[in-house]
């Protein structure tokens, strides 16, 4: 005989184990992701294809939380720009300082957050730390 009531609850724990799976994955990924950050450096290189000859091109560094720390841009005659990030008790950016091909500061920004974590505003500082601008963040969600 066919019963209904125990055909629903087969699929019943079919869909828990399907998202208790799921999650598994998600979270392992997530992990996984951010493990493979700790204390990494990424390098990349250009070629030019008339010289073939590799000049450094961009490199990223990342501190033992996994959270990045600097990014360098560097161009054929050697550093264009660099940007470092600091990160408040939060662990949310709270401040990134921009260096120019001298290594002389051209501007800094600083981070206001929601609630939920995503970035409410952003203030943009000139060098000897007067506020240029200010930009703010809407989110809208359809």
């Amino acid at each position: 005989m066919f019963n209904i009531n125990k055909m629903k609850n087969n699929h019943f724990r079919l869909l828990l184990l399907s998202i208790t799976i799921m999650l598994t994955i998600f979270g392992q990924a997530q992990t996984t992701t951010k493990e493979k950050k700790k204390n990494l450096t990424i390098k990349e290189w250009n070629t030019n294809v008339g010289s073939k000859t590799p000049f450094l091109d961009h490199v990223t560094t990342y501190n033992p939380q996994g959270k990045k720390i600097e990014e360098i841009e560097y161009a054929s005659y050697g550093m264009k720009s660099r940007i470092t990030y600091e990160y408040g008790t939060d662990g949310k950016c709270s401040r990134e300082v921009e260096y120019n091909d001298h290594n002389k500061v051209v501007r800094i920004k600083k981070y206001e957050y929601y609630s939920d974590g995503t970035k409410k505003k952003q203030y943009n500082y000139s060098p000897n730390g007067k506020l240029e601008s200010t930009k703010s963040f809407e989110y809208i969600y359809k």
